[in-house]
């Protein structure tokens, strides 16, 4: 279930990059204090200067700095008593001490400063530290945001179905979480299998809330959507100067997982070159960004999905066989919602209900034609599809039921039809349909010996269909 985004991501999408960044520095030495200020502003940084703490205060309350430059010593007091309230803001502190003042330093790292610069300041190391408490604020946030999401949606994704199917994917959850609960180790990789639509993340999200606490990073990657020349460093991270556009140093998705999970979705999608980097990041657990020599470890569970059938590329030579064979530690296979008969019917109900209570709409049952066309459809999109679908239906149903031209499946419109006559005929007229409809259905499993994938093949309809319709009429096999 999606739930509202908190107003986090709004300034995170519509103000990380369109604006400049906002530094502020606190610092009483008015011809120092210009000549920084200067120097930041000719390298693109909005820059606001304050003289005193209580000023200092003033500024932040009103332009919210990614950065502030703090001097320790000032007018009106010790620059220690306002970093604290700065780091609790989420703003990153540089804090800035004279020549010496070592102590003020050290209390300033521990206190939560991202660094600190010692006077008299050379003015290129200054903007070097400033990129890279920018650059961890950046990072706070975007983790921040993250947890925030999490926390509103992961507690409530449920993986809904009463099918042996679903059963046994949950069964096979509740196994991972039992092992990682018996070591300190990073829980086993786990890859999920199956269609589009079949709910790979959900069983992913639920993975990781089984696993770790939810209030740790779950950072999903979709492999097929990141453009080719930027998922290497999207995923590694990289170094100022790695690549023509790489201004300054960066840390990747890998990196942003911390102990969280690492979802890679739809990995099959990889470039081979990629798919190397990644074993060895599985296989050392460790990560290291473009255009450095150091490595950072790894501490998060990976997560990887797909709807192609790895085997068969690998194969073909499309997929690295050693990265497969690390992948397939544990492996789960979702099932298309067509070999979900019994949920079918719970599912749609559930989306209806979710839909009624984002919107605030009035309950709206379906009517018994519409139940009948959700049961005949095949629903090649499956979950995804059908989750849509209803939610179309739910917002354009303006009776008291959700009818089939409210659901208007796409290619069942004789279906509809047929559903509407039975539904809207004389008590006759059904009962003559439905005789003729039992018997068609009784010879054809007598001619396949009760083969009921036969018989529906036989008479043209979906094997769900078949297994509807004869526990509608009460045949016995």
């Amino acid at each position: 279930m999606q739930a509202q985004l908190p107003e986090q991501e709004h300034q995170l999408q519509a103000g990380r990059w369109n604006r400049k960044v906002r530094v502020l520095l606190i610092e009483d030495e008015v011809v120092f204090a210009r000549a920084v200020a200067k120097c930041l502003q000719q390298a693109g940084y909005d820059c606001e200067h304050a003289t005193t703490l209580e000023s200092g205060r003033e500024l932040v309350r009103r332009m919210v700095p990614s950065v502030v430059l703090l001097d320790m010593r000032l007018p009106d007091g010790n620059g220690l008593d306002l970093l604290s309230e700065l780091v609790a803001r989420g703003i990153s502190v540089v804090a800035m001490t004279a020549y010496g003042e070592v102590t003020d330093a050290v209390h300033a790292m521990k206190s939560g400063a991202t660094d600190y610069l010692k006077k008299p300041i050379d003015l290129d190391e200054m903007l070097l530290t400033v990129q890279k408490a920018q650059q961890a604020a950046q990072l706070k946030h975007h983790l921040d945001y993250s947890r925030q999401r999490n926390a509103h949606a992961i507690e409530r994704v449920e993986l809904l179905g009463d099918s042996e199917e679903i059963k046994e994917i949950r069964a096979q959850i509740e196994r991972v979480a039992q092992i990682a609960a018996r070591s300190d180790a990073v829980p086993p990789t786990v890859l999920i299998q199956g269609e589009t639509g079949t709910g790979k993340d959900v069983a992913a999200r639920l993975l990781h809330l089984s696993c770790t606490n939810s209030n740790r990073p779950f950072v999903h990657v979709d492999c097929a959507s990141l453009p080719a020349e930027l998922i290497e460093s999207e995923l590694f991270g990289h170094e100022k100067g790695a690549f023509t556009s790489a201004h300054g140093s960066r840390s990747g998705l890998i990196e942003a997982a911390e102990d969280g999970s690492l979802f890679l979705d739809e990995v099959g999608e990889l470039s081979l070159p990629l798919q190397a980097k990644l074993l060895n990041v599985l296989e050392r657990r460790v990560v290291r960004r473009l255009g450095s020599t150091k490595e950072y470890s790894v501490a998060a569970q990976f997560i990887a999905a797909t709807n192609r059938d790895l085997y068969k590329m690998v194969q073909e030579g499309r997929f690295r066989s050693d990265l497969f064979y690390r992948l397939n530690v544990l492996t789960m296979k979702m099932p298309p919602l067509r070999e979900r008969e019994d949920d079918i019917l719970l599912l749609a109900q559930h989306f209806v209900a979710q839909t009624e209570r984002r919107y605030g709409l009035e309950a709206s049952p379906f009517s018994d034609a519409t139940i009948d066309m959700i049961r005949f459809y095949e629903w090649p999109g499956n979950v995804r599809e059908l989750k849509h679908q209803i939610s179309r239906a739910v917002l354009l149903c303006r009776g008291e039921q959700i009818t089939p031209q409210d659901l208007a499946l796409p290619g069942v419109e004789m279906q509809a039809a047929r559903a509407l006559l039975m539904s809207e005929q004389s008590e006759l007229m059904v009962t003559t349909l439905e005789t003729a409809e039992k018997t068609l259905i009784e010879n054809a499993l007598r001619q396949s010996n009760n083969n009921v994938s036969e018989a529906a093949r036989q008479l043209g309809i979906t094997r769900m269909a078949m297994r509807y319709r004869i526990d509608r009429y009460g045949i016995k096999l």
